[in-house]
């Protein structure tokens, strides 16, 4: 892969343009995270205006996956038709991420970072009967906000929704998965359970934690090769 010069004049040179990327952020996090912004800046040196929606659009307390999956939906659908559309993700995100690919064939590729496999049983797992319980009675749970930087509650809705959907999104567009050696949030070997069964997934193993913010540079130069190489665009 060349330098982002490199890959400007050999898009500019082809007969496609560069392909649409959504960004989906993780659970109580935001458009304004960490790795959203870099890689936001990252593609913008391309060229590339990567979109960052908002997930929970305002309203966290009444989150759930398939609201979530309506908001990816809306904005992959105002691409033209015929451009191709690429999604990353980071953990709620990635699991969002290949969910949607998994019933949206014209997605093109996929970039997950520790994608949260699994999601509602692990929180159920991870609570406990008892505080599941008391969500289910109350209507809410305190979590803490990563975009908001303070507690705020989210609905049991989102537990109940959640269980409508499969641990394992079958989705069949080739795919990068990036996850860290010591994630604890999200058990490294969901991923490579996942990866083991798909013959379409790179699974890579970092040295890093959940966050992954410690090996942004290497991840995005995978991520540069992997969505914009030269045969994404030649004729």
């Amino acid at each position: 892969m060349g330098t982002a010069e490199e890959v400007i004049r050999s898009a500019e040179g082809s007969c496609d343009s560069l392909p649409r990327i959504v960004y989906l952020h993780g659970f109580a996090s935001s458009p304004a995270s960490k790795k959203a912004c870099f890689f936001r800046e990252r593609f913008a040196q391309l060229g590339i205006e990567l979109e960052i929606p908002d997930l929970a659009e305002r309203n966290f307390e009444r989150l759930t996956i398939t609201g979530q999956l309506a908001v990816i939906e809306r904005v992959t659908k105002r691409v033209p038709q015929g451009e191709r559309v690429s999604l990353i993700g980071s953990s709620l995100g990635g699991y969002l991420a290949a969910l949607y690919a998994s019933r949206h064939p014209e997605i093109e590729k996929l970039v997950l970072m520790a994608p949260a496999f699994c999601f509602a049983r692990r929180w159920s797992e991870a609570l406990g009967p008892e505080r599941v319980e008391e969500w289910k009675r109350s209507g809410w749970l305190p979590v803490f906000h990563y975009g908001e930087g303070e507690t705020r509650r989210v609905g049991y809705q989102l537990a109940e929704d959640g269980l409508l959907y499969p641990d394992f999104p079958n989705f069949t567009q080739r795919a990068l998965i990036f996850h860290g050696s010591h994630d604890t949030s999200v058990p490294p070997e969901l991923s490579e359970q996942f990866a083991a069964k798909h013959a379409n997934v790179h699974l890579e193993i970092f040295d890093s934690d959940h966050e992954l913010v410690n090996v942004l540079e290497p991840m995005w130069e995978r991520t540069r090769e992997f969505l914009i190489s030269r045969e994404t665009t030649a004729c």
